[in-house]
């Protein structure tokens, strides 16, 4: 029930807020609005304004909205109102009336991202993890256990890094922009920073997933090798573990946080399936012992992993990150930026084949991060309201003529040529815009579904 509540809050919201762009724009132009409506079919609810006529609508499927205004080519105009008809604006009015629904999903975003800001988050500190062997950071020189005070990307001014979010951003970007990163790490946080150069420019990057983060070897931020909550019946409980161990090493390979444990009892198995037994070397109740684990092996994708049946890392060290009221809306608008840009270059790579047709998702994943991002909190559903605002404001834009974005098209067409579309034109490049967005709509629920089958 939480899933399908804040899916469609968060519809609600977007779609009400891209249409008031248009709607708010149109009246500024004097232009006639005939119907503003979130969602289409039978109307719940309807009113009508005595001062404008415009009528506002809730209609029962909430999957998108529209702003019907005055125009001669949908139905004909009095002469006395033929001025407040969209069709006679000039192309500057037009325009704006058009792009005011994708520029206020950007601004919606915006000010989700600067109320986070101001409201603050807790996250992780930004210290890292040992690093996971045969990765970018390993090579670079990572050792686990150092705080990240600044990164650079590319060619970039070096910026602090607030928390390990932040750092797994940046890194993002770096990654799939192929640009290498330079961190400045510190053994404390008052100590002399050393610094390192991630290469992250030679990664062949298809996917924003977990494997990317594998590869640059950043994976989590540090926690203590310290055994959480066991699984009943699982390989640790019968192992005779307890919560609250403290591992010290692993076939006497010393452990230096949760990360690196982690990553040994997933290694744990062989290939064909058989897991291993280790040795493990713990501290409980400041006394010393040592105990075998024989671990389990699962099934992941094509590979065997290891698993131990127990929460394995205490939980990081924690940081509020905060921002005062202009540098909110700053940090707001750069978050807003940076994520466009992002959804561009994937979008882009799709295209060209350089990254998986599997990362366009559609509503059945967007359902279910609302209800994940809602169960977590306030902060996490803004947030993801945000991400989402952007991606709306952005896919709006994209010149496909059924979009916001093919309109501007036209417009441009039309400001360089000084003459419209031909009506011939319009009718041929509607039909293949809608037959491009039927295929992508196709694409992203064939992915769902194989995302939920999977």
């Amino acid at each position: 029930m939480l899933t399908v509540v804040s899916f469609v809050v968060a519809l609600a919201i977007l779609i009400a807020v891209h249409e008031y762009g248009h709607y708010r724009v149109a009246v500024a132009c004097g232009v006639k609005v005939l119907r503003f409506s979130i969602g289409f079919g039978r109307p719940l609810w309807r009113w009508t304004s005595p001062r404008s006529g415009t009528e506002f609508v809730l209609s029962v499927l909430p999957l998108g909205g529209y702003v019907r205004m005055l125009d001669e080519r949908e139905a004909p105009v009095a002469p006395a109102e033929r001025h407040l008809a969209f069709n006679t604006q000039p192309l500057r009015a037009r325009t704006a009336i058009v792009a005011a629904g994708p520029a206020a999903n950007l601004l919606l975003a915006v000010l989700l991202y600067a109320a986070v800001a101001w409201w603050g988050v807790q996250e992780p500190e930004p210290v890292l993890s040992a690093p996971t062997p045969a990765s970018v950071a390993e090579a670079a020189g990572v050792r686990g256990g150092e705080r990240v005070v600044q990164m650079a990307v590319g060619g970039e001014a070096p910026q602090p890094v607030e928390s390990f979010e932040v750092l797994r951003w940046r890194l993002t970007r770096a990654a799939l922009g192929q640009q290498d990163a330079v961190l400045w790490l510190a053994p404390a946080p008052d100590a002399p920073a050393r610094e390192v150069r991630l290469v992250l420019s030679e990664l062949a990057v298809a996917d924003a997933d977990a494997q990317l983060f594998q590869r640059i070897g950043i994976v989590a931020p540090w926690s203590a090798p310290e055994l959480g909550e066991l699984m009943p019946g699982g390989a640790a409980e019968a192992a005779g573990l307890q919560p609250g161990d403290l591992v010290l090493s692993v076939d006497g390979r010393p452990i230096a946080d949760g990360q690196q444990l982690r990553a040994l009892i997933r290694s744990g198995v062989s290939a064909d399936g058989v897991a291993a037994t280790q040795r493990w070397q713990l501290e409980r109740q400041g006394q010393q012992l040592t105990l075998d684990v024989p671990l389990r092996a699962e099934r992941q994708g094509d590979d065997w992993v290891g698993r131990v049946g127990a929460y394995v890392g205490a939980l990081p060290a924690m940081v509020t990150v905060t921002a005062g009221p202009l540098e909110g809306v700053w940090k707001g608008a750069v978050r807003t930026w940076e994520v466009a840009v992002l959804s561009l270059e994937m979008m882009y790579k799709m295209v060209v084949g350089q990254a998986s047709l599997k990362n366009l998702s559609g509503p059945l994943t967007i359902a279910d991060y609302a209800g994940k991002s809602a169960s977590l909190g306030l902060t996490s559903y803004l947030l993801f309201l945000a991400l989402i605002s952007v991606s709306l404001g952005v896919l709006n834009l994209l010149p496909l003529p059924v979009l916001d974005g093919g309109h501007l098209m036209y417009y441009l067409w039309e400001a360089v040529t000084g003459r419209p579309v031909s009506d011939v034109w319009m009718e041929r490049l509607q039909r293949g815009g809608v037959a491009v967005l039927l295929g992508l709509m196709s694409l992203a629920m064939f992915n769902d579904i194989a995302r939920l089958l999977g």
